[in-house]
C-alpha cells in the first residue's frame, strides 16, 4: 500500500500479520531538509458544526508573533485534506511555510471523508455556509493570536478557484490577495460550457438554472466584482474542458473594469483543468508565491513583475 506522513510524501509499505514495514525510500534527500510543523486543526463553525483542517506553521515560528496566512482551498468540493504530505505544485504547503506563512487547509462542509450527509451539506448552497466555514476558521486563527487579519490570502483550483474568486469579490474586505486557478466566476455561463452538466445538477445544485436564475447569478463572483479591493491573480489552462477558460476572462474583465485593485490573467497553452507539464507547474508555484509575497509580506502596491526569474 502507499502512505505518507506530514514530513514525507508517499512511499510503499507492506502490512503483514499486524506489522507495517516501509519498502521504498524514493526521496532520501528530504532527510536533509528542515520542514515546518504540521498538525490537524479542528474548530467549530458558527452554527456549531465541527470542521477539520490541516494547519502548517511558519518554518521559524515564534510564539506570540502574528504571521501572514494563506488559505489553501481544495477543489471538488467532493475532496478533502488529510494530515499527511500535502505539498505539491498546486498546494503551497511547506513552500509557503518556509517563506514565513501559516497555511490553513480547511475541510469545509461538502467535503468528503465524513460520510454522505456531510458531503451533501453544500447541495444547492454553493459558497453559502461552506464558505462561512472557511471564514470561521480564519477568525479562530486570528483569535488565537497566530494570524494577522490584515495579511490573509486565499488560493485554490477548480472549486477552490471558485472560492478564491468569491473571496476576492463578495468578501473582498477580508482578503489582501487571491490566486484563482481554473476557477468558476459566472455560475450561469459555467453551467452552459462545462463537460459535467449532470454532475452540476445532481451533485452541486440539485436544480437547473432556469428553476432559480436569480440564485445561480447571486452565487457568481462576477456579480460582486464592483469595488473589489483584493489584488487577484487569475490562472487558467487554455484547453480546460471542465471550467471553460472564458470563466477566467469574465472574472478578469469584471475586476479590470469594476474593481479597485490590481488584477492579472495568465494563460497556460496546452494545459487543461490543472497543469500537467513541469514548466507550467513550476511557473504556477513561482508566480503565485510571488503574488502572495508581494501583497502579504512586502506590503507593496502595483503588481509584481510579469516575467519570472527562474532558478538556474
Amino acid at each position: 500500500m502507499a502512505a505518507s506522513t506530514s514530513q514525507h510524501p508517499s512511499e510503499l509499505y507492506t502490512f503483514v500479520q499486524g506489522r507495517i514495514e516501509r519498502e521504498t525510500t524514493s526521496n532520501p534527500w528530504l532527510s536533509r531538509i528542515r520542514l515546518a510543523r504540521q498538525e490537524a486543526f479542528n474548530y467549530k463553525a458558527d452554527d456549531g458544526l465541527g470542521i477539520t483542517s490541516v494547519l502548517i506553521y511558519p518554518l521559524d515560528y515564534e510564539k506570540g508573533k502574528r504571521y501572514p496566512l494563506i488559505v489553501d482551498i481544495h477543489g471538488g468540493p467532493e475532496s478533502c485534506y488529510h494530515n499527511g504530505w500535502v505539498s505539491s505544485y498546486g498546494n503551497w504547503g511547506q513552500v509557503a511555510a518556509a517563506r514565513g506563512y501559516f497555511v490553513f487547509m480547511p475541510n469545509y462542509r461538502a467535503s468528503t471523508g465524513r460520510g454522505v450527509a456531510f458531503a451533501k451539506e453544500g447541495l444547492g448552497d454553493l459558497a453559502g455556509k461552506e464558505f462561512t466555514d472557511v471564514l470561521d476558521g480564519i477568525d479562530e486563527l486570528v483569535d488565537m493570536g497566530l494570524v494577522d487579519s490584515k495579511r490573509v490570502g486565499i488560493g485554490g483550483g477548480s472549486y477552490g478557484g471558485y472560492f478564491s474568486a468569491w473571496a476576492a469579490t463578495k468578501h473582498s474586505k477580508r482578503f489582501a490577495a487571491s490566486c484563482v486557478f481554473v476557477g468558476v466566476s459566472n455560475q450561469i455561463s459555467k453551467r452552459n460550457t462545462t463537460d459535467i452538466p449532470y454532475e452540476d445538477y445532481y451533485v452541486h445544485w440539485g436544480m437547473w438554472t432556469y428553476e432559480d436564475f436569480e440564485k445561480v447569478w447571486d452565487r457568481s463572483p462576477v456579480k460582486w466584482a464592483k469595488g473589489s479591493t483584493t489584488p487577484t491573480l487569475i490562472l487558467h489552462g487554455k484547453e480546460d474542458p471542465r471550467v471553460h477558460p472564458s470563466q477566467s476572462l469574465e472574472l478578469y474583465r469584471s475586476l479590470k473594469v469594476h474593481g479597485k485593485a490590481p488584477v492579472r490573467l495568465v494563460w497556460y497553452p496546452g494545459e487543461g483543468h490543472g497543469n500537467r507539464r513541469n514548466p507550467a507547474r513550476l511557473d504556477f508555484i513561482m508566480r503565485t508565491m510571488d503574488w502572495f509575497d508581494h501583497y502579504l509580506q512586502d506590503g507593496s502596491s502595483g503588481m509584481p513583475p510579469a516575467e519570472l526569474s527562474y532558478p538556474d
